[in-house]
């Protein structure tokens, strides 16, 4: 649809004018291109830059207020005590650490308690919560907590530590690393040495804490067992006076050189097991370090081996320092590298046949030691037994030694235990192994201000890019004729340009001539297309009407009333909004009655005609509470007068969708104009406007879309968007 805005010949045929609507759409208003989504933003660019600003005036609030974060973090191993591992069978404190329970006892609260006090965390804002300043967030959520719960909070007392405490845990962080070890503890503050101090002291608080945990365990265990050592004195003295009183009884002696004997064997035996046990590790070691070493060159370092074995080491040490004076002269590619290369790897491989020969013949010598602790062990029980049998009269007396003997071990180990535990209680409840102390952070953490601006206005542009979009998607208004083009017996009448606004209802401007040009040719196309519509004539009668009031409908049926005055056709303009019509202010009549008084029978029709100088002849409204529905037969009337009188009748009628009366008006007019405003009337609201329209007469629709802004409308992607721009361009070219 195009607007022929270059004033047409009066001199050429009407055939030639004929205005000929363009439905054909090329380019639909909701599919959706590059070219579309480009031009929505151009429409909407006021939509978005005022989104963007707001949303960045708030981002630049928010990150104006952080304040940089400095990370420090300490990594460390936790043992066991190597004391304590020592005498563990005996002390009874064999329990091995858990990573995870020590991380716990880390994060403690007992902990976390002197850390804030020794360090005074409660005189900083950021982890006291009474020093820190209440945001406008805060204290409109303190306002609307204070409507649902009437009663008054307690006040915060800065010596509490209460609300420190989740602020404390919120910036420190203590972690395993992976299935490994190694426990992190990281903390963040905005002061780097606060950063640094707290992981560190809160390291040194553990090994207190922990030392006196362990303590506490010890002096319960520690009289437990002095209960049991006197338990156990009783009954080792008991045992002790048995086995004399079971001597002195039966009367036994000694013979000690038959006791001696025996004993001796099973001494030397002893002994000889224990140099056999003794070769046996030596030998499993030196199978462990030749097998799970990688080189078999750097294995044989550290353990002794033969003469052979050790001249192949060297000799292969001392090609590997003739292949590195060689490659500090030649190439890798050199010859003598090559060669010198080929020959280390034979040498390697021989060591590593030699080891392995070596590993088998230490086997070997494994198996036969094996062989002879059997051997050792066999003799050893010949020995025990042969000495039983020496002792067979003492079985009685030797059993209630041994119980002696049993009990008084008992007690021993009781009085060792005791001992252990008052040694444990001096050393430390575990051993710390600080691989990296926490170290003043020389750059606080995270990303500067400028990439948090940057990422903020990436996402404002998004969100206000996305919200043009909604709104566009809303957006059900009438811009096109190409969204009403599959309404049957529908005409376009043109587009008609926004007036500017010191012209909207100023009469001087309608009837001295308008100021905005484009409005006149508006104007004048929608007459031309009245015009060839009707086969080359005005019609004689032309009603003015729209779905809504505010459309422009009463603009558009004065200043067509205006230019056909101009154009030297008779014109009567008769104000068909029987309640709300105001015609006779824009003509300052003063008249008392209208047509409300002619539809009543209180007045003639000569009596509410009103000649104005400007050649128009006019109808006000008159008196709305004489309002009644005898309508069709009173316009008749009006419009046979006007035939016969040659003037043409131009109806300025009531909104479509509010009076049933301008139904019973197009029935009797020969031409109707629908006014829709441009991104004002929804296409809802229109179709039904015209489907009303069409059911009260079989002539075909006029449509008009009024108050539209060129340059919005070329920014669309509807097919009349750039005929309409151009034909502007053209009118600018041909008034130049």
């Amino acid at each position: 649809m195009t607007i022929s805005t270059v004033p047409p010949d009066r001199n050429s045929s009407l055939s030639s004018m004929r205005y000929d609507p363009r439905f054909q759409v090329e380019t639909r208003s909701d599919d959706f291109d590059l070219t579309s989504g480009l031009r929505l933003i151009r429409r909407r660019a006021v939509m978005i830059g005022a989104i963007v600003a707001v949303l960045m005036a708030v981002a630049a609030a928010a990150i104006s207020g952080l304040k940089p974060t400095f990370h420090a973090e300490s990594r460390l191993i936790i043992h066991t005590p190597l004391a304590t591992t020592l005498g563990a069978e005996d002390s009874g404190r064999n329990d091995p650490l858990n990573v995870t329970s020590e991380t716990e006892r880390l994060l403690s609260r007992s902990i976390a308690e002197r850390v804030i006090r020794e360090l005074r965390l409660d005189e900083w804002p950021e982890f006291n919560p009474a020093l820190q300043k209440a945001s406008l967030i805060d204290e409109i959520r303190a306002m609307l907590r204070g409507l649902v719960d009437r009663e008054k909070p307690s006040s915060s007392v800065r010596s509490d530590i209460e609300p420190i405490i989740p602020k404390f845990y919120k910036a420190l962080r203590v972690w395993r690393d992976g299935q490994g070890d190694v426990i992190q503890i990281g903390f963040d503050a905005s002061d780097p040495e606060l950063a640094a101090s707290v992981p560190n002291r809160l390291i040194s608080i553990y090994l207190e804490e922990r030392k006196e945990s362990l303590r506490g365990r010890l002096d319960a265990a520690e009289d437990w067992i002095l209960q049991r050592i006197v338990e156990q004195q009783i009954r080792a003295k008991t045992a002790r006076r048995a086995a004399d009183e079971y001597q002195e009884t039966m009367d036994l002696g000694s013979d000690d050189d038959a006791q001696v004997e025996p004993i001796k064997a099973i001494i030397e035996l002893g002994e000889r097991r224990t140099k056999i046990e003794q070769s046996r590790a030596e030998a499993r070691a030196t199978i462990s370090a030749l097998e799970t070493g990688d080189d078999a060159s750097l294995a044989l370092q550290n353990i002794v081996v033969p003469d052979s074995i050790g001249a192949m080491q060297r000799e292969l040490r001392v090609q590997e320092q003739d292949l590195e004076r060689l490659l500090e002269t030649y190439g890798n590619t050199a010859e003598a590298v090559v060669d010198l290369r080929a020959r280390i790897l034979k040498s390697r491989t021989d060591l590593s046949l030699v080891v392995d020969r070596y590993i088998q013949s230490i086997r070997a010598k494994l198996a036969t030691l094996d062989q002879e602790d059997d051997a050792v062990r066999s003799a050893l029980a010949a020995a025990h037994e042969k000495r039983s049998r020496f002792a067979l009269a003492q079985t009685e007396l030797a059993r209630l030694q041994r119980m002696a003997e049993k009990e008084q071990t008992a007690l021993d180990r009781l009085e060792e235990q005791r001992r252990g535990l008052a040694g444990q209680a001096l050393l430390p409840g575990a051993e710390l192994e600080v691989l990296s102390p926490a170290a003043v952070p020389l750059a606080p953490q995270g990303r500067g201000r400028l990439f948090y601006l940057a990422g903020a206005l990436l996402a404002s542009i998004s969100i206000a890019v996305t919200a043009a979009f909604a709104v566009e998607m809303l957006d059900k208004t009438v811009r096109s004729f190409d969204q009403v083009a599959g309404m049957s017996r529908i005409i376009p009448a043109g587009f008609i340009p926004r007036l500017k606004k010191k012209d909207r209802g100023n009469p001087a401007t309608l009837f001295g001539g308008m100021q905005d040009g484009m409005f006149d040719e508006a104007i004048r196309s929608v007459l031309t297309s009245l015009k060839q519509s009707n086969g080359g004539r005005l019609p004689n009668s032309i009603v003015v009407t729209s779905a809504h009031s505010g459309e422009g409908k009463s603009l558009i049926a004065r200043s067509l009333a205006v230019e056909l005055a101009a154009n030297g056709n008779p014109v009567m303009l008769v104000d068909g909004d029987l309640r709300r019509g105001n015609l006779d202010s824009l003509f300052k009549s003063e008249l008392k009655q209208g047509l409300n008084e002619f539809l009543s029978g209180l007045a003639g029709l000569q009596d509410i005609v009103h000649h104005h100088p400007s050649g128009i002849d006019f109808i006000p409204a008159g008196n709305p509470s004489l309002h009644r529905h005898a309508y069709s037969s009173g316009a008749a009337d009006i419009i046979e007068m006007a035939r016969a009188r040659g003037k043409i009748v131009v109806f300025d009628s009531a909104p479509v969708l509010a009076s049933l009366d301008t139904m019973r008006l197009t029935a009797a007019a020969e031409r109707t104009l629908v006014v829709a405003k441009w991104g004002g009337t929804s296409r809802r609201a229109l179709e039904f406007c015209l489907q009303q329209l069409r059911s009260s007469q079989n002539s075909e629709l006029f449509v008009t879309i009024n108050n539209v802004i060129p340059k919005k409308h070329a920014q669309y992607n509807f097919s009349d968007s750039e005929l309409f721009s151009s034909s502007l361009m053209k009118y600018h070219d041909f008034e130049a």
